[in-house]
C-alpha cells in the first residue's frame, strides 16, 4: 500500500503557479478546502483560472483569492452567494462563465474519467448555450459540453487513512468526489489522517490512487461561514405560506420532490411524515428533514441547496453532486418546485437572471427544469410595481422552454393544458377580474371545479 505525503497548506499552496487552472470542491463553505485556499491567498500566485460551484463567501475560501485579485476568471454555477464574486464580474474586474449545477459536475468528471465532453439538453435554447455546439439528438436540441479538468485540484473530506483514501461526511461530498479524479495534482485536505485500515473498505468514497498529497486541517465554525448555524426566522407573509400550502397540495404521497429557494424551502417546514414525501438536494442528500431545532450548523448537520443546515430523517443517503444530478436528469426526481422572474403562455421558465441586477448564478434550475417529470413554479403574480410577471413571451434570459406544468401565484393557480395557459383556481382573497387585470397573458379559463 502506498503512502501519500503529509504537507502543510503552505507547501500545498506552492504547487500552484501563475496561470494554473485550480479545481475547488465544496458547495459554498461546505466541504471547502478553506485552509488549502487561505494559504493561496497568502502567496503572490495569480492570473488564476478557479473552477467550482461558487467563489466562497466574502473574505472565505476562493472569496479571499478573490480580494486579493488572483483570480483571472472564475468558471462555477452560482456566484450570487458572493456579492464580492457578482460585483467583480459586472465591473469586468475578473471574467468569468456560468455553467448549471450538473453540467459543471458532470464535465469535471468527465474531464477525470479521461472523457472528451458529452450533449445534455440542460440549457439549450437559452443564453448559457450561445456560441456553443448544438444537435438535435431524440428529437431534442442538445448543447456540447467539452470535458474540465484543472492543474491542481484542493478537495476537502472527513477523513482520509495515510494510502490516501477519502471518507466524507453528510453533504461534504458534493463536488469533492468529482473533482478529486480531475486535476494533474490533487491535494485533500481532511479533518483526520488514520492508519490504512481505519476506515472501513466499504466507507471509501474516493480511493487513494487519486490523490497526491494530503493536508490535515481543522474546521471551525467561523470558516463555515453562512452555514455556520440556522439563521433566525424572518417574518413570512400569508401570501408567501398560502403558495406554499398550495404547492404541497400538488405533491404526492411517495414523491421525490426537489425544493428550490424561496418561497418553495416553506413547503419544507409544511411537510409532516403522513404526507410521506422524500425531499432531495442537488447537493447530495435524498432524506431531506427541517432546520436543527437547537440552532446547530454545518459543523453537525448536512446543508440544503440554500446552504441551510438541516435535519436528516430514517432512511436518507449522501451521495456527490455527479450522482445528484443524474436522478435529476435521469427523470428520477418527481416533482421541482422552484421559484420563477417570468412565466409566458407557452409554459417557458425565467428564473435565473435579470440583466444590469445583481442575479449571477444559474445554479441547478435548468439542470431541475429540463429533468423533473413534473414542474411547479411558485411567485409573485407581479412586480412591485405591478408590471405582470406571467407574460405572452418572456423577454428575461430563459431557464427552460415548454417546461412548466403548474404556476401558482399569490392570486391564482395555472396549469398547462394541452399546451395552453389554463387559469384553473382562484386564491382566497382575490377576484377572476383582479386576476384578469393583472395578468398579461392571454389564458383560458377553467375554474368551474
Amino acid at each position: 500500500m502506498k503512502n501519500v505525503p503529509q504537507i502543510t497548506p503552505q507547501e500545498a499552496a506552492a504547487f500552484v503557479k501563475n496561470g494554473d487552472t485550480l479545481l475547488q470542491g465544496g458547495f459554498g463553505m461546505t466541504g471547502n478546502p478553506v485552509h488549502l485556499m487561505h494559504a493561496l491567498a497568502e502567496t503572490a500566485t495569480k492570473d488564476l483560472t478557479f473552477i467550482g460551484n461558487n467563489v466562497g463567501e466574502p473574505g472565505l475560501g476562493g472569496g479571499r483569492l478573490l480580494r486579493n485579485g488572483q483570480i483571472r476568471k472564475m468558471t462555477g454555477s452560482f456566484f450570487t452567494s458572493n456579492p464580492e464574486a457578482v460585483k467583480a464580474a459586472q465591473d469586468g474586474k475578473v471574467e468569468y462563465e456560468l455553467i448549471p449545477q450538473g453540467t459543471l459536475a458532470e464535465a469535471v468528471r468527465a474531464g477525470g474519467a479521461g472523457i472528451g465532453g458529452f450533449y445534455t439538453v440542460t440549457s439549450a435554447c437559452t443564453d448559457i448555450a450561445k456560441g456553443k455546439e448544438t444537435k438535435v439528438i431524440n428529437g431534442q436540441e442538445m448543447v456540447f459540453v467539452p470535458a474540465i479538468r484543472g492543474n491542481v485540484a484542493f478537495i476537502r473530506a472527513w477523513r482520509a487513512d495515510t494510502a490516501g483514501n477519502l471518507q466524507y461526511r453528510m453533504t461534504e461530498q458534493n463536488f469533492n468526489r468529482a473533482f478529486a479524479t480531475a486535476g494533474d495534482l490533487v491535494i485533500a485536505e481532511v479533518e483526520e489522517i488514520v492508519p490504512v485500515g481505519g476506515i472501513a473498505a466499504e466507507n471509501i468514497h474516493t480511493q487513494g490512487c487519486y490523490i497526491d498529497y494530503l493536508v490535515e486541517a481543522h474546521t471551525t465554525l467561523e470558516e463555515l461561514g453562512s452555514s455556520g448555524s440556522v439563521s433566525k426566522s424572518k417574518v413570512v407573509s400569508e401570501k408567501r405560506m398560502n403558495m406554499a400550502r398550495r404547492a404541497l397540495a400538488e405533491l404526492q404521497k411517495g414523491d421525490v420532490v426537489n425544493l428550490g429557494i424561496g418561497i418553495p424551502t416553506l413547503v419544507a417546514d409544511l411537510i409532516s411524515p403522513e404526507h410521506e414525501v422524500i425531499l432531495h438536494t442537488e447537493n447530495g442528500m435524498l432524506g431531506v428533514g427541517p432546520a436543527p431545532a437547537d440552532g446547530g450548523g454545518a459543523m453537525d448537520y448536512p446543508v440544503n441547496a440554500g446552504k441551510i443546515p438541516v435535519t436528516a430523517l430514517p432512511g436518507t443517503s449522501y451521495f456527490d453532486s455527479t450522482d445528484s444530478f443524474a436522478m435529476i436528469r435521469g427523470g428520477h426526481v418527481d416533482t421541482a418546485v422552484m421559484g420563477g422572474l417570468q412565466v409566458d403562455a407557452a409554459g417557458n421558465l425565467a428564473n435565473w437572471a435579470v440583466p444590469g441586477e445583481p442575479l449571477l448564478g444559474v445554479g441547478g434550475a435548468m439542470d431541475l427544469a429540463s429533468g423533473a417529470k413534473k414542474l411547479i413554479i411558485t411567485m409573485m403574480h407581479t412586480e412591485k410595481d405591478g408590471t405582470s410577471k406571467i407574460v405572452q413571451d418572456c423577454d428575461l434570459p430563459l431557464t427552460a422552454l415548454n417546461a412548466v406544468d403548474v404556476l401558482i401565484t399569490d392570486l391564482a393557480v395555472f396549469r398547462f393544458i394541452e399546451g395552453q395557459l389554463t387559469l384553473t383556481e382562484i386564491m382566497p382573497g382575490f377576484t377572476l377580474e383582479e386576476v384578469r387585470q393583472k395578468t398579461a397573458a392571454i389564458f383560458k379559463e377553467d375554474i368551474s371545479g
